[in-house]
């Protein structure tokens, strides 16, 4: 595969890219531990949810 005189951009483009989405999935994955931490927190705290749910009941 020839990508021509555009390879070194295309490729860092492609790399570029890729660092991204990987950066923005580990933000997200850290993101819900730390939401669920501090709903686990709030309701040690005495905070009650409407749904009735705790927070060890969500998956």
């Amino acid at each position: 595969m020839s990508l021509g005189p555009y390879a070194t951009f295309i490729l860092t483009s492609y790399l570029l890219v890729m660092a991204v989405v990987l950066i923005l999935i580990a933000w997200i994955g850290i993101d819900y531990h730390r939401q669920k931490r501090h709903l686990r927190e709030l309701e040690a705290g005495g905070a009650v949810r409407r749904s009735g749910r705790s927070a060890t009941d969500m998956k």
